[in-house]
């Protein structure tokens, strides 16, 4: 078994940034990168109402195997999203309850797997954020490694240390910290703009008229 670490340093986002960043929708995020940067649908919170607001503590683990999960938990800092590129295998959890507990303890704002986790139930109850693709009774093994703090391709979506990871009921979404400066202001604007529509339907506008669409033509 051999566990590999890159060594990483990256531009570590404030609390005060991390708070305005949890105010922006994972969907407004990715409308403001060109409708991108979004993890496969099949990513989803294992309850509903949670939300993610974290920067990257990327694993690349061997299928089926949790030791460098196990790193990732130990070196992760406060705040930090752990996200498991587990290559969509379902057969094995890489992540459950105890290793939620530790989380937790420490402070680690939550987990993304595109793989599965074990005791839904007991990370439901003590609230720990944790986005999966589904849930198997089946544990990890821990004997092959893996690699932390390296590029991975979580959900389709590549992931690198530091990036900024949105999640709510809709899925995940990768803000790329080298767009993060520029971006939320952006995010902030769409949000807005979104909320003046809103008051535009309300007052009985229609959402095709207020969006520019053409009308349709009678054959």
């Amino acid at each position: 078994m051999t566990i590999y670490r890159h060594k990483v340093d990256f531009r570590k986002l404030s609390s005060e940034r991390l708070e305005q960043w949890a105010k922006i929708p994972p969907a407004i995020a990715s409308d403001c990168m060109n409708r991108d940067q979004a993890m496969s649908g099949a990513i989803s919170p294992i309850a509903e109402g949670t939300t993610l607001c974290g920067q990257a503590k990327t694993v690349n683990p061997m299928v089926a195997d949790n030791s460098a999960s196990h790193v990732a938990l130990e070196d992760a800092y406060p705040g930090q999203v752990i996200v498991i590129a587990a290559d969509g295998h379902l057969h094995n959890a890489v992540w459950g309850g105890l290793m939620a507990r530790a989380a937790q303890a420490q402070g680690i704002a939550g987990i993304v797997i595109d793989g599965a986790v074990r005791d839904a139930a007991e990370i439901k109850e003590i609230g720990f954020p944790c986005f999966c693709i589904d849930a198997v009774p089946s544990g990890p093994h821990k004997g092959h490694g893996g690699t932390v703090d390296g590029l991975i391709a979580c959900g389709g979506c590549p992931v690198n240390p530091g990036d900024l990871i949105l999640g709510d009921d809709d899925g995940i979404v990768v803000v790329p910290l080298a767009l993060e400066e520029n971006l939320l202001e952006a995010c902030q604007k769409k949000l807005a703009a979104e909320d003046k529509i809103v008051a535009r339907i309300e007052a009985g506008e229609r959402l095709s008229a207020i969006q520019g669409l053409p009308e349709a033509v009678d054959i």
